[in-house]
């Protein structure tokens, strides 16, 4: 049973949390605009993240393209990370690292969904 739950909660969660960063980017939050203010990318990062978000999310959710899902997540919060240990720092505005500790959630959730679905990947899935 969990063999058969368990990719699907790991999807949904990183489908949750992806999705509740939306409100805050395209809502302009204080804090969205903040991070992209301090790593360089303004506007136009917060709302391409946020639309690369969302299409990530809706990928990650639908079975067949879960793998593209996945993998593409795998990129945004790469950077995000990245963007955590270059220019912002572990914590932001005294949230006390939830936003990384987050990213990093998602980053190994992604990781590990990309894993489970590698079969699905055209071409070069077979082989995996």
């Amino acid at each position: 049973m969990v063999k058969k739950y368990l990719p699907l909660v790991l999807r949904i969660a990183v489908a949750v949390i992806l999705l509740q960063t939306l409100y805050f980017k395209f809502g302009g939050h204080e804090d969205s605009l903040y991070i992209f203010e301090k790593t360089g990318l303004g506007d136009v990062g917060r709302i391409g993240s946020g639309i690369a978000e969302l299409i990530a999310a809706i990928l990650i959710l639908i079975p067949r393209t879960a793998w593209l899902g996945a993998l593409l997540t795998v990129g945004i919060i790469s950077g995000a990370i990245f963007m955590h240990l270059t220019k912002l720092g572990i914590e932001i505005n005294g949230d006390g690292g939830t936003l990384f500790g987050m990213a990093v959630v998602v980053f190994l959730l992604s990781l590990i969904t990309l894993l489970i679905n590698r079969k699905n990947i055209p071409i070069i899935g077979e082989k995996l």
